[in-house]
């Protein structure tokens, strides 16, 4: 997994009925674009995130997921 600032991390739900979680990633704290990322939720919350399989970057510029 790979990211860059202004992406979207995407965190699918894990149950039937569980929404999507979508956070922005503020900060990339790995090495070349790997994990671990600083994110901001659409509340303002902020919290270091190392994503699971479940998870899925968006980036910015192409919308394109990876």
């Amino acid at each position: 997994m790979h990211a860059s600032e202004g992406d979207r991390l995407v965190v699918h739900g894990r149950t039937v009925g569980a929404n999507d979680h979508v956070v922005e990633i503020v900060e990339v704290l790995g090495a070349n674009g790997t994990p671990p990322y600083r994110v901001r939720a659409e509340n303002g919350h902020e919290t270091i995130m190392s994503p699971g399989p479940d998870s899925v970057v968006e980036h910015r510029s192409t919308g394109e997921e990876g």
